[in-house]
């Protein structure tokens, strides 16, 4: 056999995890979106991952941008806003972009590293093949999503009530 035919059959058994792949998927567990999932499909989920570096007042994305997928925090800060309202301040262990797993949309709103900021990106096409692979817990993480989002149509729901009270 070949190196090249031994490399795709036996080099993702044997490769070594980037120290960064388990500190998210400790962070992915930690969160509801992965609530009720082995750590070893959150583990399978987050090899195929990909971490990205941002500096200081660097866009992640603009309002109007297409969607790929959702980032969860390593370290750093990142500011939501939409227009000059400013909806969020995340940090390590929180999770954004969600809506772009369920829906093929536009951003709602910029994110905007205020710090030095890595994320790590889980999009959609890696989602897409998770499910076909492991549809059970597919689903499981499709009912830990919805839940996700109706929380925050809650809470932006609650703020729009405040904000109009006070005109």
């Amino acid at each position: 056999m070949s190196d090249a035919n031994t490399s795709s059959i036996w080099g993702s058994l044997f490769r070594k995890r980037e120290p960064w792949q388990e500190t998210v998927t400790e962070l992915w567990a930690a969160t509801p979106f992965f609530r009720g999932i082995p750590l070893r499909e959150i583990r399978r989920i987050v090899d195929n991952m990909h971490l990205r570096n941002f500096s200081v007042d660097e866009p992640i994305f603009h309002i109007g941008d297409q969607g790929a997928g959702a980032a969860i925090i390593l370290s750093g800060v990142v500011e939501i806003r939409y227009k000059k309202t400013v909806l969020a301040t995340l940090s390590r262990g929180d999770f954004f972009g969600e809506i772009s797993l369920v829906l093929d949309e536009r951003r709602t709103a910029d994110a905007t590293a205020i710090e030095d900021t890595e994320l790590v990106f889980f999009l959609r096409p890696e989602l897409d093949e998770w499910i076909t692979q492991a549809p059970q817990h597919g689903a499981r993480l499709s009912t830990n999503l919805a839940h996700v989002l109706a929380k925050r149509l809650l809470h932006a729901n609650e703020m729009l009530a405040k904000a109009q009270g006070k005109k």
